[in-house]
């Protein structure tokens, strides 16, 4: 007994120790946590693009494969077969979203250079509307003639300052690719791999856990996969959705770029809560360029879609998919976009889902254990009654 009691002291103050050591050595325990994230990000991006390839990975597998017959020589190229065309079918549609945003992008540009003579017209007839004094006339016509050779002024001034920006550019492009090109070698690597990758993490924990430690590391992982698999396959489909929709309206209401934004809203739609609200500042600036009142009408628009979707769409086909209400996806993707940025915004809500799920297994397991020993304790006493 005092054995135990010396080993509880000692477990205490051992806690207790490394909680001080680390609220006086915060900074520095955050910069490695930093510094650890940065070396190990291409791997976790990795982990995550095995998740999603392996969604559809799994689909063409058994829905579109799934019939053919197995043999020896099926068998052998029929994982391949299905991780490339995973791989193919995921670069082909960003291939086709660039394809659609730069040439539009193109052309916005050129549109609003020829229509800036429009613009101040327009600008200036405003301005006269409200009696604005000549001299503020005069000097926002001056302004708006002297546009283009004010840009040129600057690259000629500051052209220093753009060639190092560029430069930056090109290296964090450089950087990114690389990164890139590992994440997803990494991830085929994990998808080629899942069944003997599986295997050995089973060898280690029995080998070196408790069965039953075992068993509740498994059941949190199968939980896990089911968690972000179906927030992938239900973000996918809402994705989807909510881009058919601004299709659809922009059609009708003869907004320009219909199909490229629409893509464009889908495509940023995977980001959970804010993915909308990028994609649609991004439409607007290229609406703008063509027509500022289109713009109006498009963000008007956008926003009505947004809380039909957010009401309506997304608990239905997302919200029951992982489980999770409203509220804490809000919450736990606010956190994650500041912790992890990109990378925090895609994972933070099935990984808060899989916390929920988790946490509420837990207290449902108390719940019945005091109910039984209720139970137990009210036969005990009419027992002795």
């Amino acid at each position: 007994m005092k054995d135990k009691s010396r080993k509880d002291i000692i477990l205490i103050i051992t806690y207790i120790a490394l909680i001080i050591f680390a609220l006086v050595n915060f900074d520095k325990i955050l910069w490695f946590l930093k510094y650890v994230m940065g070396i190990l990000s291409p791997f976790i991006i990795g982990l995550i693009l095995a998740f999603i390839l392996n969604v559809l990975n799994n689909f063409i597998e058994k829905k579109i494969f799934g019939k053919i017959k197995s043999g020896k020589t099926w068998n052998k190229i029929k994982r391949p077969l299905c991780i490339t065309l995973s791989v193919v079918l995921v670069a082909l549609i960003i291939v086709l979203i660039i394809n659609l945003l730069i040439p539009q992008l193109q052309n916005s540009v050129t549109l609003f250079i020829n229509n800036i003579p429009g613009y101040k017209d327009d600008i200036i007839g405003v301005l006269e509307k409200f009696d604005a004094p000549p001299e503020t006339i005069g000097v926002v016509s001056d302004y708006l003639d002297n546009f283009s050779k004010m840009i040129t002024n600057y690259l000629k001034d500051n052209s220093v300052d753009v060639i190092t920006v560029t430069t930056e550019f090109v290296s964090s492009l450089f950087t990114a690719l690389s990164m890139g090109v590992i994440s997803i070698v990494f991830a085929i690597y994990i998808l080629a791999q899942k069944e003997n990758l599986l295997r050995q993490c089973n060898k280690v924990m029995n080998a070196y856990l408790k069965p039953k430690t075992v068993q509740k590391i498994k059941s949190v992982a199968t939980l896990g996969n089911k968690t972000f698999t179906s927030f992938v396959t239900g973000q996918c489909l809402e994705a989807v959705i909510f881009g058919s929709l601004c299709f659809v309206g922009m059609l009708i209401l003869r907004i320009p770029y219909a199909l490229t934004i629409a893509v464009l809203l889908g495509f940023t739609a995977l980001i959970p809560i804010f993915g909308a609200f990028i994609g649609t500042a991004l439409g607007a600036i290229l609406i703008f360029m063509v027509s500022p009142v289109k713009m109006i009408i498009f963000i008007v628009f956008v926003l009505i879609v947004q809380q039909l979707e957010n009401n309506l769409i997304y608990p239905k086909v997302v919200g029951k998919s992982v489980g999770l209400p409203g509220m804490w996806v809000l919450l736990s993707v606010t956190i994650g976009g500041s912790v992890g940025g990109l990378i925090g915004l895609l994972i933070a809500t099935p990984l808060c889902s899989l916390i929920y799920a988790l946490f509420s297994q837990l207290v449902n397991d108390k719940i019945n254990r005091n109910k039984i020993a209720y139970k137990v304790e009210e036969k005990k006493a009419l027992e002795k009654i």
